[in-house]
């Protein structure tokens, strides 16, 4: 659970690509026969941001997810990334090559944020015990709830990648003839990650 106003911000944040998602799924599903290849990618993009979004709009308000929730996206997130990987080999253009990679980098960000999370939010539990604990037993407990350095080095990797690829977007949306709100998504989607491991590591 985050605090306000990031709760807030971000739920509006991941509410817009949710919903633009759905919509591109409902809106834009190819034939019958066409679900393989391009098709396919995209698909599994929106599918992968429109889960990535209800999850992370859950996280900024539950204090728990039932770990069978948890298990569920990380199974889903794995599948719809692997089907982007023959892309990254078969796509004739670098720049489709550089989202696709991207879109494989978020679902990895975001299975890691959901198997780190207690890790990531030890720090924001260990200021609040009980009253009636003595100094070094509420010392104890401060050690026990606090963050492992590998779990921040690599939480910094993974907001550093995010960030990175939300830049990526932002001079997709800039340059790209077409539908720039397609590329806003993304980048909203690879920003909103970036802020939502920073914010759990805080």
């Amino acid at each position: 659970m985050l605090t306000a106003p990031w709760n807030l911000i971000l739920t509006v944040v991941f509410a817009f690509t949710g919903l633009y998602c759905l919509v591109r799924l409902i809106a834009h599903r190819p034939p019958g026969g066409a679900r393989s290849g391009p098709a396919l990618e995209s698909m599994a993009i929106h599918l992968m941001h429109l889960v990535m979004s209800a999850g992370m709009i859950a996280m900024c308000w539950m204090m728990s997810i039932p770990a069978v929730w948890n298990w569920a996206q990380i199974v889903v997130f794995t599948a719809l990334a692997l089907v982007l990987v023959p892309g990254l080999w078969k796509a004739p253009l670098l720049a489709r090559r550089v989202d696709l990679a991207g879109h494989i980098w978020l679902a990895g960000a975001m299975v890691w944020m959901i198997a780190a999370m207690p890790l990531l939010m030890a720090d924001m539990g260990g200021g609040e015990h009980g009253g009636g604990q003595g100094e070094a037993a509420d010392g104890a407990m401060m050690m026990a709830m606090t963050t492992p350095v590998w779990v921040d080095v690599v939480n910094v990797v993974f907001v550093g990648g995010s960030a990175a690829i939300a830049l990526w977007w932002v001079f997709r949306a800039a340059t790209v003839r077409g539908d720039r709100l397609h590329a806003l998504c993304h980048c909203l989607m690879a920003a909103g990650m970036a802020a939502m491991l920073l914010l759990m590591n805080g």
